[in-house]
């Protein structure tokens, strides 16, 4: 393991309770190949740094268009501060000057060293609580070699290693990572291949394909589903589900609602937001998937 060794991160969460048994920290890694309507975390997509901006938060005292040499800051006819992205350099200079912090960075190189040492602040709590470290993003296998000497150095430390993965990877890079993780919290997001393409950019065959080889090596895996309503929540693709699990012998399933809390990241991107006219689902209506997924003997949790 090199500890000098870069990759992107675009967040470490202390103190995480949802990511994994006990009190965990989780290391967001950026850069996916999928593009799901309902990310909550679109600027984990690119694999790159990029600017946030909220026009909620500025003050229009108007040093970002000092500091920007790259003249991709400017006021339009409506006096609003517009950023000009096919020419914005993300140099982080605005950010800098942008006293009510209505900029911000989403994304920065660290070192393995420089992630290791903050995870390290919790490794009381990792043990008192029989928690450890998980690697989310995006898609973390996406910097195989960052992650791979993050998941060693994990270890070496004795901490319980966490993978969030979406599973769409090839299973020659998927199958090196998985020597190094504990448990896999692995996505599904649809049982058809051309509908899961429609919802997220790629067909699902590669994912599931993948899953059955975790199962074949005894690695400690849970599903998560993301559960979107009228795109993924029909009953005939919560029993596909169900039916697919019970052969793989799979027992465990966390459902995560659909929620729009990353709402304003797609405005601060300045992008559309997919799933504008979306609702959120009713108590009982999350209650009748979780019980129509336990009737196939599943343990099944609502997130």
């Amino acid at each position: 393991m090199n500890p000098t060794f870069k990759g992107t991160v675009f967040n470490i969460q202390r103190y995480s309770i949802n990511d994994g048994p006990g009190i965990r920290t989780t290391v967001f890694l950026k850069g996916c190949p999928l593009e799901c309507l309902w990310c909550d975390n679109p600027e984990s997509q690119k694999d790159l740094p990029e600017l946030l901006y909220l026009d909620s938060l500025c003050t229009k005292c108007l040093r970002c268009l000092r500091m920007c040499t790259a003249g991709a800051t400017a006021l339009d006819q409506e006096g609003k501060v517009r950023i000009d992205r096919k020419i914005c350099k993300t140099c982080g200079a605005c950010v800098r000057a942008c006293l009510p912090t209505a900029r911000t960075i989403a994304g920065q190189m660290m070192t393995v060293g420089e992630v290791m040492e903050i995870v390290n602040k919790d490794a009381l709590f990792f043990r008192n609580s029989g928690g450890g470290v998980t690697f989310s993003g995006g898609e973390p296998c996406s910097q195989p070699e960052f992650l791979m000497s993050l998941l060693q150095e994990s270890r070496k430390r004795g901490f319980h290693t966490a993978l969030d993965t979406s599973g769409y990877v090839s299973w020659r890079v998927l199958s090196l990572i998985l020597e190094w993780v504990d448990l896999v919290l692995f996505d599904i997001k649809h049982m058809d291949p051309k509908k899961h393409k429609k919802l997220t950019g790629v067909d699902n065959r590669r994912i599931l394909r993948n899953f059955k080889r975790m199962l074949a090596m005894g690695k400690d895996v849970i599903v998560r589903m993301p559960l979107i309503p009228g795109l993924n929540d029909s009953g005939q693709n919560i029993d596909e589900l169900g039916r697919w699990l019970t052969d793989s012998k799979m027992i465990e399933v966390h459902l995560l609602p659909y929620h729009r809390l990353g709402m304003n990241k797609y405005l601060a991107l300045g992008l559309p937001y997919p799933l504008n006219h979306t609702r959120q689902f009713e108590k009982e209506e999350l209650n009748e998937i979780k019980e129509k997924l336990k009737s196939y003997g599943l343990r099944v949790i609502i997130s």
